[in-house]
């Protein structure tokens, strides 16, 4: 009998250290796979929103920012915040920068590139995509789980996972490489909407992920568009369908020329 124990606690003994032996997977192992090879890693994501916004010619408050990228599968690859913390920006803008992210990834094509500003005017009430709003909700599990802490770091909660979501104001833009590829999505928020969507143009333009190939804009990308005017019954309408309302006379002008200062298509 004893004999037996023995052999029985050595056995037991032996299992237990190779379970220790074994790696421990986290939740956030799936951001280190190669599904996530496409589209940029979160210390250039972290490092080209810190300076966009660090430079201050925007358009908005001048306030700090959050911002997500996805990949095609709409999987959640990197978050950032150009703040020193993560209360330094809205903490709600986390989630709708995913938003953002996940609506430009699921709205954009290999040859047509939509942008979540794109989509304001044809979701209103008589639109033509009234009701994708409420479409593809988001996944409340990803969006607040896990530790706060980890907010906006490689280690997020949301990295490796579907958030899920649509959001149909600025600051949604597609991801196209430098060879023309859609790989995915990101999304900028904290600010006003319209800067949200200077800001995310300026990113993307800094990452060289903006090889877009058309767009609905008068420019033929998916640049903001700023054609909403009040018709006889003082009702809003955009004059393509693809409108968003202007939020100052500043930003309007800065959007306006963002495809001459930072121009699509593969950088230098």
């Amino acid at each position: 009998m004893q004999r037996h124990f023995s052999s029985f606690t050595k056995s037991g003994l032996i299992i237990a250290l190779a379970l220790v032996a074994l790696p421990v997977r986290s939740d956030n192992d799936e951001g280190q796979r190669p599904q996530f090879k496409d589209v940029p890693a979160q210390p250039q994501l972290l490092a080209a929103l810190k300076a966009v916004v660090a430079a201050n010619h925007n358009g908005g408050f001048g306030l700090n920012m959050w911002a997500t990228i996805v990949n095609r599968d709409g999987i959640v690859a990197a978050v950032a915040f150009s703040g020193n913390d993560r209360g330094d920006q809205w903490p709600g803008s986390r989630v709708i920068s995913a938003q953002k992210a996940n609506t430009a990834n699921a709205f954009s094509l290999p040859r047509l590139a939509l942008s979540t500003a794109n989509l304001y005017s044809a979701t209103q009430p008589g639109g033509s995509l009234f009701g994708l709003q409420e479409s593809n909700p988001v996944d409340t599990g990803v969006a607040y789980g896990g530790s706060s802490e980890n907010y906006g770091k490689p280690s997020d909660p949301m990295v490796g996972k579907k958030i899920g979501g649509i959001n149909v104001f600025g600051g949604g833009l597609a991801l196209y490489n430098k060879d023309g590829k859609l790989v995915g999505g990101l999304g900028v928020s904290g600010d006003s909407s319209c800067a949200d969507h200077v800001i995310a143009w300026k990113v993307r333009h800094a990452l060289n992920f903006d090889n877009v190939p058309a767009g609905v804009s008068a420019t033929g990308d998916d640049n903001i568009v700023y054609d909403i005017t009040l018709n006889t019954d003082g009702h809003p309408v955009s004059a393509s369908g693809w409108g968003h309302p202007a939020c100052n006379t500043n930003v309007v002008a800065i959007s306006t020329n963002l495809p001459a200062a930072y121009p699509i298509g593969p950088n230098p």
